[in-house]
């Protein structure tokens, strides 16, 4: 039989604490989004103050951040992300959950107001020391993944375990969500406030530069302070979680700790759960606690080396899709935004917004709650395969129904396209990827682990938002956004490849369980192959 701790936190109700932890670690996926996906209406912002200059040529490139320094800026807080995964899951692991839970929430603060207070309104100075704060608060973003899950994990029963895990991470949507709302209500303040304003159509002949207001720098610099507040508010709460009972129990080996803690935050009593000496002594019982095989040894890639490629993989083929089609959104719909030309700075800025808010509430917030409803019904291996399948099927489709040029108005069937494939992103692999790597290894690798698929993940995104962003910039023949979708699909095709061959089911089992793989978890690290083939085998031996 298993530890008592760990049968009780497998078998506990679903309770008051479960509830209080997702908020407190899905603060942290909601900063995490809001600091990343805000940027889109932030350059916009910045485009308008830092490169005022009207062209004669194509408008559509007015006050447009240079590509290069654009992608620099989307790139730099992914690398930081990358990193900030790494580093911090590793920390997890060695020195435990809570300890550097909230040194990464600190980097995050830190990193927000930062971004707010860069260092001049010279134009390189500014965007140097922007990239810098960016990177900091991309290292405290990367941070937040592994613990949050991790900490869920464990902190979950088995019945619900996935839903809890999911709960969190939809915090993400509304952190969008708030991003567009904020940089929203910004606009439309400072753009009631300003005396003058004035859109570049109302110029006069000779004049080649659009006035900007001098208190628009402080605009953009506001909305990303803001988005230190939600991690501020959660730092003393983060502090006072006791650690996890599977880190104490599994990995500092103190059982009785372990128990006082968990009856500090669950309805159980001590005497319930604390471990007698007849117990500890049985070879179940020891079993956890004497597997001692390093991380990165022969054993521990025999044991979860397939599981850690087909996590990273998946995640790096998501991530790919879902940072692309959420960073460039006004790109792809430039055609509904009213032109630059009759536009003035703020309602420039607020039209992105308000379209990432849109597209946020009819299809990535659904996806979110779809899968915390499902996850625990259907498993996690079929949600993230239909969810790659549904997803190639939309990009496939919208790349052939699109008109070719973002100058073209999309049709409402691309529109309805473009929603389904985040829809089924969040509603499959982007929230799958995040459950299933905390899911699969044992406790004292589990952070770690999982800052490894999402640091694989991160390098996905760079590659397909600097695709993206440098592919559809001045294509020759105006269909660089279908080719761009179309390459989408392709990638969605291999991701359910991936699933459907190499990623094992969690859904129902322990944690413990889960890390308890056969040797013979497949021919050449296939899912499903020895089943099949020791049951011909068997057959046919019986035959002869």
């Amino acid at each position: 039989m298993a530890l008592k701790v760990l049968s009780a936190l497998d078998v506990a109700k679903t309770q008051y604490y479960h509830f209080k932890a997702i908020i407190i670690a899905g603060m942290g996926l909601f900063t995490d989004s809001y600091d990343l996906f805000c940027i889109p209406p932030i350059m916009t912002l910045i485009g308008r103050i830092y490169y005022p200059k009207v062209n004669q040529g194509d408008e559509k490139h007015w006050f447009e951040v240079p590509t290069v320094i654009a992608s620099t800026m989307i790139v730099i807080a992914l690398i930081g992300t990358s990193i900030g995964q790494l580093i911090f899951g590793r920390l997890g692991d060695r020195v435990g959950r809570r300890y550097v839970y909230g040194v990464s929430l600190m980097m995050m603060v830190m990193g927000s107001f930062g971004c707010g207070f860069s260092l001049s309104r010279l134009t390189s100075m500014m965007f140097v020391s922007l990239g810098f704060f960016r990177f900091l608060l991309g290292i405290g973003i990367g941070g937040d993944y592994p613990l949050s899950a991790t900490i869920m994990s464990e902190f979950a029963n088995k019945r619900t375990r996935g839903a809890f895990i999911a709960g969190v991470f939809s915090m993400q949507g509304f952190g969008i969500l708030l991003s567009s709302l904020v940089t929203m209500i910004v606009c439309l303040i400072f753009r009631d406030r300003a005396h003058g304003l004035i859109s570049p159509s109302e110029l006069q002949p000779m004049e080649n530069v659009a006035p900007v207001p001098p208190e628009s720098d402080v605009a953009w610099r506001l909305i990303l302070m803001i988005g230190a507040i939600p991690a501020s508010m959660t730092y003393y709460w983060r502090m006072k979680m006791p650690e996890t009972a599977r880190f104490t129990a599994l990995v500092e080996r103190n059982t009785s700790q372990a128990a006082k803690d968990m009856e500090k935050v669950l309805n159980v009593s001590l005497s319930s759960i604390q471990e007698d000496i007849e117990m500890m002594n049985t070879p179940n019982t020891r079993a956890p606690l004497l597997n001692t095989y390093p991380f990165f040894s022969r054993e521990f890639f025999r044991r979860h080396g397939r599981d850690l490629v087909a996590a990273s993989i998946n995640w790096f083929l998501v991530d790919i899709v879902f940072y692309s089609l959420n960073f460039f959104q006004y790109h792809t719909f430039r055609s509904l935004l009213t032109s630059k030309r009759c536009v003035n700075i703020y309602d420039d800025a607020l039209q992105v917004a308000k379209l990432q808010a849109i597209i946020a509430v009819s299809a990535t917030i659904p996806g979110y709650f779809a899968t915390v409803y499902m996850i625990d019904k259907v498993g996690r291996v079929k949600i993230q395969a239909a969810g790659f399948v549904f997803m190639a099927v939309s990009l496939f489709t919208g790349a052939r129904v699109y008109k070719g040029s973002p100058d073209s108005d999309p049709s409402v069937g691309f529109i309805v396209l473009y929603g389904f494939t985040l829809f089924f992103s969040n509603f499959g692999p982007n929230t799958t990827t995040f459950i299933v790597p905390a899911e699969l290894f044992p406790a004292r690798f589990r952070a770690t682990c999982h800052g490894i698929s999402g640091a694989v993940g991160k390098v996905g995104a760079i590659i397909g938002s600097v695709g993206y962003l440098w592919g559809s910039h001045d294509p020759p023949d105006g269909h660089a956004v279908s080719r761009m979708l179309s390459a989408m699909g392709g990638v969605c095709v291999l991701g359910f490849f991936v699933t459907y061959f190499f990623t094992r089911e969690t859904m129902g089992r322990s944690l413990e369980e889960n890390e308890n793989v056969d040797e013979l978890t497949g021919i050449w690290f296939v899912r499903f192959w020895p089943k099949k083939f020791w049951a011909t085998r068997s057959e046919t031996n019986i035959g002869d």
